[in-house]
């Protein structure tokens, strides 16, 4: 819940350009009063998955450099969302649509903006290593794992999913869904992928773990998981009258799976996020500029 103590790297000088061109509408001044966000206080509310993790730090970082005084506040999914929807919050880029979030889309979606995705191609589902090489399909699932599905946080879209597909699929019968968490999944993944032991667990991307290891979605007969999902950011109400600049950041906001596991990766392999971030911007000038297009100071 505390604010972000934002540590520079040292911005290359196209980076410096574009933010500053992006920031002030005369150029010959740099104080904070004629920055875009002239110091206003901006909250922007995250689950801890690894996804969310890495770009609420990029987008939050980038809003702190137009001069937002940005605070990132982590939530558990449900309170996420109603944090954004009752105002406490400003904004969240974390919400997966139409299926992983279609329970609190439905019941907040009402109460908030929705700016669209800001990444394409999201997916979940079970997710096998590939050298499980007879197992292809959730109907192939027999007596692998020890019948056990590795899940993360209870109540978490994929979870409910996992617990659907064990009553839509005759050959789960007997199987179960251990929860527990992100953390505590990759753990496991890690331990089972190094010893070629069997393991199914439940997955989503982006996600680093498919940068690291070779892994394969179940194909998905039923439907159960849904097709690709989007990611969304979603804004309270009245935001883009109060805040019109930050607003429009965040509506131009998009970036690919690609782009995400990037970062995602280097924090697994203990990058600070926030330097994470950092050095994503600074490789990445013309991205940020195109989230930043059209925005000055008055």
């Amino acid at each position: 819940m505390s604010k972000l103590n934002w540590k520079r790297l040292g911005l290359t000088t196209t980076l410096a350009t574009s933010l500053l061109l992006a920031a002030c509408s005369s150029g010959n001044n740099s104080s904070q009063e004629d920055t875009v966000g002239k110091g206003e206080k901006i909250e922007l509310t995250y689950v801890a998955w690894d996804t969310e993790i890495a770009s609420t730090n990029v987008i939050g970082q980038v809003l702190e450099d137009l001069g937002y005084d940005v605070k990132l506040t982590q939530l558990d999914n449900a309170i996420m969302w109603e944090a954004v929807a009752t105002g406490e919050a400003d904004g969240m880029v974390a919400a997966w649509l139409p299926g992983t979030h279609g329970a609190q889309f439905e019941k907040y979606g009402d109460q908030m903006v929705d700016l669209g995705p800001n990444l394409e191609g999201a997916a979940i589902g079970l997710v096998v290593p590939t050298y499980m090489e007879d197992v292809n399909s959730i109907e192939d699932l027999t007596d692998e794992a020890g019948q056990t599905i590795t899940g993360i946080e209870p109540g978490a879209g994929v979870v409910a999913a996992s617990e659907r597909a064990l009553e839509e699929y005759p050959n789960l019968e007997g199987w179960n869904v251990q929860t527990s968490s992100s953390g505590a999944m990759t753990t496991a993944l890690g331990q089972a992928y190094e010893n070629e032991e069997e393991i199914v667990i439940t997955g989503w991307s982006p996600h680093w773990k498919f940068q690291t290891y070779d892994l394969k979605y179940l194909e998905d007969p039923n439907g159960t998981f849904g097709e690709a999902e989007t990611i969304n950011t979603m804004v309270r109400e009245g935001l883009e009258e109060e805040m019109p600049e930050a607003y429009q950041i965040l509506d131009q906001f998009e970036w690919s799976l690609e782009d995400s596991e990037s970062i995602m990766l280097d924090i697994q392999e203990g990058t600070d996020p926030e330097d994470a971030a950092s050095t994503w911007i600074e490789a990445n000038p013309d991205k940020v500029a195109e989230w930043t297009e059209g925005v000055t100071a008055e």
